[in-house]
């Protein structure tokens, strides 16, 4: 039997659409904290080897916003499919075989992966959280919590890309496709 067609945006499909914009709004926003992270690291050459004189927030601020967009993208890049994958049998498999890999991958890797990783992320976030933890170097950067924080957002951004594609490859086995 298969799907029926998603009206304006409505019923699984629309969702799954919905999730995937969002993860993928989140993703390009948060992808021109590369740009943000070069700038800053050639600041901190130039500072160091012109003007024989540097600053430890800088030198932490960039490899910050390496984390971020690290941390941020994973989302994305799950969704482009864009993520380190050992493909042996599955850039040969039909589109319904590769839908039932995807659906397996995202349910029994995906989703458990993200929910764990948040829910083990969650005391030590807290406690950080709790008691404003900054840099350990003395001029370093503040709020270290806010890049603990990134844990969570990644295992989150994670989880709506890992159920937009279960629902994409779902409503694609439903639908018999097998191109």
């Amino acid at each position: 039997m298969a799907a029926a067609p998603a009206r304006d945006g409505v019923g699984p499909r629309g969702f799954a659409e919905a999730l995937e914009r969002f993860g993928e709004s989140a993703g390009r926003a948060l992808s021109w904290l590369t740009l943000a992270c070069v700038l800053v690291c050639f600041a901190v050459v130039v500072l160091r080897y012109v003007f024989d004189t540097g600053f430890i927030w800088m030198q932490e601020l960039y490899v910050w916003l390496n984390a971020i967009v690290f941390t941020g993208c994973a989302g994305y890049a799950l969704k482009h499919d864009k993520h380190v994958r050992v493909d042996i049998f599955y850039a040969r498999l039909s589109r319904r075989g590769k839908a039932r890999v995807d659906l397996a991958g995202a349910v029994l890797m995906v989703a458990p992966w993200a929910v764990l990783n948040a829910w083990l992320a969650w005391p030590w976030l807290a406690s950080s959280w709790a008691t404003a933890e900054r840099s350990a170097m003395p001029d370093g950067m503040p709020a270290l919590y806010l890049l603990k924080a990134m844990i969570i957002v990644m295992s989150t951004l994670l989880l709506v890309q890992g159920l937009a594609l279960a629902m994409r490859s779902w409503n694609a086995l439903r639908a018999g496709d097998d191109r």
